[in-house]
């Protein structure tokens, strides 16, 4: 069923601002939002969770029939979405369950990234090697709508999964998977001479690396070798260089 909006006040119209700008928003009301007619496409292919898509006149996409469809005229979209000139299309989807943590070999840990271009990006790469990845304390919102279009749609077609240090520290120790971290220390070893494939890594941000309590219960410590004058990668370059040396070390 189809339905037009042209009030700003409109309360689909104030929900959807909500939840573009709070976290605590979209957690209360188990929906993020995203925009851009790709990412539609992405969401209508790979997405259970898709509730209603919100578009401007003249853009056609075809939907599942239990969406729901509003239309909206430009100035309405203007003042809804992101992005300097929109596309035309925004949508809502449900936030999905939680899923546990499951340890693996060849597991990527991401410890504290908060630049959600960064985090996006690395969940794109990893959709793309099929590299597992959890996302630890101090992450961003993978739900954020900057994160999700990072991503290219990959939050649709692969869930994030989130826990907490403990528990994957716990549940690898149990299963017998070494935790390294990436670190610029004398012990570190090149990661072409280790066995990443094999072990969780952790990735830590840019401004901290990885935190002090994981780098004291890590089994190994990792570098990947680069010039002596650069101090460091950006996380998502540095994720990429590890995931692809788990895939094909």
């Amino acid at each position: 069923m189809e339905t037009r909006i042209t009030a700003r006040k409109n309360p689909l119209i104030q929900q959807v601002r909500r939840l573009l700008s709070s976290k605590k928003e979209r957690e209360q009301a188990g929906l993020f939002v995203a925009d851009g007619t790709k990412l539609l496409q992405e969401a209508v292919n790979h997405f259970d969770g898709l509730d209603t898509v919100i578009l401007t006149d003249g853009v056609q996409v075809q939907l599942p029939e239990a969406v729901k469809l509003v239309r909206v005229p430009e100035e309405i979209m203007a003042y809804i979405s992101p992005m300097e000139t929109p596309q035309g299309a925004l949508f809502l989807c449900r936030l999905p369950q939680p899923k546990p943590f499951v340890p693996a070999a060849g597991m990527l840990l991401l410890d504290g990234i908060q630049d959600p271009g960064n985090l996006g990006t690395i969940l794109r790469t990893a959709d793309a090697l099929d590299v597992p990845v959890v996302l630890l304390e101090g992450c961003a919102d993978p739900y954020s709508h900057k994160t999700v279009r990072a991503s290219m749609g990959a939050v649709f077609r692969v869930q994030p999964i989130q826990a907490d240090w403990e528990t994957v520290r716990t549940a690898c120790a149990e299963n017998g998977i070494t935790i390294a971290a990436t670190a610029l220390s004398e012990r570190a070893q090149d990661i072409r001479n280790a066995p990443i494939s094999t072990m969780a890594v952790a990735i830590g941000s840019e401004g901290r690396g990885v935190r002090s309590e994981i780098l004291e219960n890590a089994g190994a410590e990792l570098i990947i070798p680069m010039n002596a004058h650069c101090e460091s990668l950006n996380a998502a370059v540095a994720a990429t260089i590890v995931m692809w040396q788990m895939k094909n070390g």
